[in-house]
């Protein structure tokens, strides 16, 4: 079974990961901080933008195929190689909803 460094840049924290284990699961049994909610790859409360390295990832259903080369969403990505992942960057699909969020909605009247 192969193991990896997986290196949070910026942070100085660093966890070893099997090719067998996802990135969250190791980082919640070493005590690592690292944000996410569903655990099924939908939500992307815990994606990360991909420094160096690779994953595999294949149940992550809340990217594009694109997106998928760029952030690792931790909760289902099993690394490849030596990573280095950047917390706190999520994928222009999420950041197109956050800013498009509500504009077809119309004003709410004065009182």
């Amino acid at each position: 079974m192969s193991e990896h460094t997986v290196e949070f840049v910026g942070t100085g924290e660093t966890v070893t990961v099997s090719e067998k284990e996802t990135i969250l699961d190791r980082c919640v049994e070493e005590g690592i901080a690292q944000e996410y909610s569903c655990r099924v790859g939908m939500c992307l409360a815990c994606s990360a933008k991909i420094v160096e390295g690779e994953v595999t990832q294949p149940a992550a259903r809340g990217l594009t195929e694109g997106e998928r080369e760029e952030y690792a969403l931790t909760c289902m990505a099993r690394p490849q190689s030596d990573l280095k992942l950047r917390r706190g960057e999520y994928p222009p699909s999420i950041e197109d909803e956050a800013t498009d969020g509500g504009a077809d909605e119309p004003a709410a009247a004065d009182d």
